[in-house]
């Protein structure tokens, strides 16, 4: 497709012939490059700025619906996804506030269904991802073996969560990113306050505000005037692509830019809570070992360029989004897309036209000095490593003389030693050791990863991990064919999960791990892991 002139929609100071460009119309200009790559006839993105709670910036580029050729203006409203749950966050806090419910409450107390795991899950645990519970739309892409064409209801959520035997850790004692945790805060919200958190949001917090386009759907097929469609890639065009779930508290928020950055605003000057329940909203929350989460209650708390910020992402099938706000400089920005796009960086982009006027150009991000090394030394590092913890395998791949944690796709790592390596796009360096690599996150333990020895096999022994296998935590079958060198499982009329194998009784598939059990008789079993949701039990049946 030709490139041709995105699709404007703006808000700024008029260009007058022959002026001098004022510092505003210079900003303007350069945001406006970062979105060139979209066009008058794709899917694309809405933006908002404010600096002190003043609008310094809004614009639409591309199409809202590509099949009635509507423009996406700043009035656009779009599904926000997760920054939903920092609105749910501030519904939680309101409870406790007004005397309804406690951070500290057993979760039980509000969903007595839940199983008892041995240690009690709190509603704090949830607010700060460290309940250890699977995530329920992990589990239920599993269970059905696809996701878009089912709608998921709130049944559904609360299903497969209590059906769960285990966790995925004991509660407070890791931080993992869950949808299921704010899942269950709508229902606590429900449950406490005796109104829907649709309709406590938006007597409590959405009114107040004057957020006018905002609301949480809790009904897939309502009407929602004004909104964009959202759309996924097919080979080199488009495919309508939305969300198809009533479930909400931990997504599921519509809005628009302008309404966006009235909620930080409101965060950064409370008229909605308080500046103590903001304060425990940006503060990390801390494990046993003194690590610090990044993660406070439905934000994430991060530092750009030596400055923090708060902010979340969201992304949903044919939706992205971003709301950041750097406190320091009283500036919040404002990404929405309908369209596949890094919402993170973009915001992170358009900060740092700010913050370069701001600071005169102070706060550029550190590059790291990288080294040359031979095709050979690079080599070295490809191959299969393992975390026997979360069973998470990493496949390191050199291409294009460049080293990747996967053969298609991961992350990029720059040599920048003889054994370590620096991600290009974010905090995170790599050292090899003989036994494997160590990973190293800012402000966090390291994480170790156990190389494995490279494993070849044949057909015949794949055949003996074929046939049918039934799993309680999801209530599903599936069937497992051998191929000459991958396994696939299925479940009803799915395309089944192919996998290959990496090393003894373990495959692979994408961010999927597979891996057997076995005793003196054969195979008896797996335990099928996805990130967010590990070690679901199979038990082979025939």
């Amino acid at each position: 497709m030709a490139r041709v002139t995105p699709v404007l929609f703006l808000i700024c100071a008029p260009i007058i012939a022959g002026a001098q460009p004022s510092a505003s119309d210079t900003a303007s200009r350069s945001i406006d490059r970062l979105f060139s790559w979209i066009t008058a006839e794709s899917p694309g993105c809405a933006v908002g700025v404010s600096r002190n709670a003043q609008l310094i910036y809004q614009r639409g580029f591309g199409l809202a619906n590509l099949e009635t050729n509507t423009p996406i203006t700043p009035a656009t409203i779009f599904q926000a996804a997760s920054i939903a749950k920092q609105f749910t966050a501030m519904s939680v806090l309101l409870l406790a506030r007004d005397g309804k419910l406690s951070l500290d409450d057993d979760v039980r107390k509000f969903i007595p269904e839940l199983p008892e795991y041995g240690s009690r899950i709190t509603i704090r645990h949830l607010l700060t991802h460290t309940s250890g519970l699977r995530d329920f739309f992990e589990m239920l892409i599993l269970a059905r073996g696809r996701f878009e064409e089912n709608r998921i209801t709130e049944a559904d959520m609360l299903d497969i969560v209590t059906r769960q035997k285990k966790l995925n850790f004991k509660p407070g004692e890791e931080f993992l990113y869950s949808n299921t945790g704010y899942a269950l805060l709508e229902v606590v919200v429900k449950r406490a306050s005796g109104q829907s958190l649709r309709d406590f949001a938006a007597s409590r917090i959405f009114g107040p505000l004057g957020m006018a386009n905002t609301q949480f759907r809790d009904d897939y097929t309502m009407l929602v005037r004004g909104r964009a469609e959202g759309y996924a890639r097919r080979g080199t065009g488009w495919r309508s692509s939305t969300p198809n779930y009533d479930v909400y508290g931990s997504t599921n928020l519509f809005s628009n830019v302008g309404d966006l950055l009235k909620w930080a605003a409101n965060l950064d000057n409370p008229k909605v809570g308080d500046t103590s329940m903001v304060r425990q909203m940006a503060t990390s929350a801390t494990l046993p070992t003194g690590e610090a989460t990044n993660y406070g209650f439905g934000l994430s708390l991060w530092n750009d360029r030596g400055t923090p910020v708060i902010e979340h992402e969201g992304g949903d099938p044919g939706f992205r989004s971003y709301l950041g706000r750097y406190p320091q400089y009283g500036l919040a920005i404002v990404v929405m897309c309908n369209t596949p796009s890094n919402p993170v960086a973009l915001g992170h982009s358009i900060a740092s036209v700010y913050l370069d006027s701001i600071l005169g150009k102070t706060a550029q991000r550190p590059t790291p000095q990288q080294v040359s090394l031979s095709a050979a030394a690079l080599a070295n590092n490809a191959g299969v490593y393992f975390r026997p913890r979360t069973l998470e395998v990493v496949e390191m791949t050199v291409r294009n003389g460049d080293l990747y944690s996967a053969r298609q796709g991961g992350i990029k790592f720059l040599p920048i030693g003889e054994n370590r390596f620096a991600a290009s796009d974010r905090a995170l360096e790599i050292e090899f050791t003989p036994a494997g690599y160590i990973a190293r996150f800012p402000n966090r333990q390291p994480i170790q990863f156990e190389r494995q020895a490279p494993l070849a096999m044949p057909a015949a022994a794949l055949a003996s991990y074929a046939g049918d296998y039934f799993s309680e935590d999801l209530n599903s079958v599936f069937r497992v064919t051998a191929g000459d060198s991958t396994l696939v499982l299925k479940t009803g009329t799915s395309n089944g999960i192919t996998a290959r194998p990496v090393f003894p009784d373990t495959f692979v598939s994408g961010q999927i791990t597979i891996q057997f059990t076995r005793d003196a008789s054969g195979v008896t079993g797996f335990e099928i892991s996805h990130p967010r949701a590990r070690r679901l039990v199979f038990l082979k049946t025939k």
